[in-house]
């Protein structure tokens, strides 16, 4: 695969305290626009933006889970950023910060994996399977309209224009990205010789999601036993930054302070 330089963002590099933004699969970095204003205030934030759901470089393609955690850890230790406050990932960015954290190449203070997404556990042919099937529900949306997304969404949540953010990503992605970033999330490699991180770590996900998040949830007790597990109340998959941003900047402050 043709590995791709890393664009990355960076907010209130004036502070001291970095943190790691890792974004899910379906947007680009820019979906983190509600918490960055009140957390640049306090925190240096460091958001990669993912190749293949990068909008300043729409001719990159996703290469795999393993290949842009190292392109992420190498410019962070080119940037003297081996040592951070916290490393925070959402989904496949939860993804990212789990096998960053096996790699024990850069040393937070603590980390938080929201509905982070562990690797699948069974025969090559089922992921194959799954990975269609996911490849072609994507397909299918990004060529449908925003009423029918409309249809899939809970409206009493997420507004049009939350809609029509979501179908510009999609329409974006390239079939090559979607499969790519769809099976690699689900089949990603952990290191042989799993690190297992001296910081706390927390793994939050969405009252709503629970029991789709049953196989995550094992999977890090046994990785990285000393997790603790944050239910939040009331949400569902990747809500927490989106739809109550000061509740989250409030939490994610709290934790990196207990922490540091």
């Amino acid at each position: 695969m043709k590995q791709y330089e890393i664009t990355v963002h960076e907010f209130g590099k004036q502070n001291p305290d970095v943190i790691v933004m890792f974004h899910p699969l379906g947007v680009w970095w820019d979906v983190f626009d509600r918490v960055i204003p009140i957390l640049e205030r306090r925190f240096h934030l460091v958001i990669p933006a993912v190749p293949g759901l990068d909008p300043d470089r729409p001719e990159q393609a996703f290469t795999s889970i393993e290949e842009i955690e190292e392109q992420i850890e190498t410019w962070l230790i080119g940037h003297g950023h081996q040592h951070v406050a916290c490393l925070y990932g959402c989904s496949m960015g939860g993804a990212l910060a789990i096998r960053m954290l096996a790699q024990g190449v850069i040393a937070p203070e603590c980390a938080v994996v929201d509905a982070g997404i562990t690797p699948y556990r069974m025969p090559k042919a089922f992921t194959y399977l799954i990975g269609a099937r996911d490849w072609c529900a994507v397909e299918f949306a990004k060529h449908v309209g925003v009423r029918m997304l409309n249809s899939f969404t809970d409206t009493t949540k997420f507004t049009r224009d939350d809609l029509l953010y979501v179908k510009k990503v999609l329409s974006g992605m390239s079939s090559k990205t979607i499969w790519r970033a769809f099976y690699s999330t689900n089949n990603y490699s952990m290191p042989e010789s799993v690190f297992h991180p001296p910081c706390p770590v927390q793994y939050w996900y969405g009252e709503a999601e629970r029991s789709a998040r049953n196989w995550d949830i094992a999977y890090m007790k046994k990785v990285f036993p000393d997790t603790v597990f944050v239910e939040n109340k009331g949400q569902d998959h990747a809500e927490f930054f989106t739809l109550h941003p000061e509740e989250f900047c409030d939490h994610l402050e709290s934790f990196i302070r207990i922490s540091g």
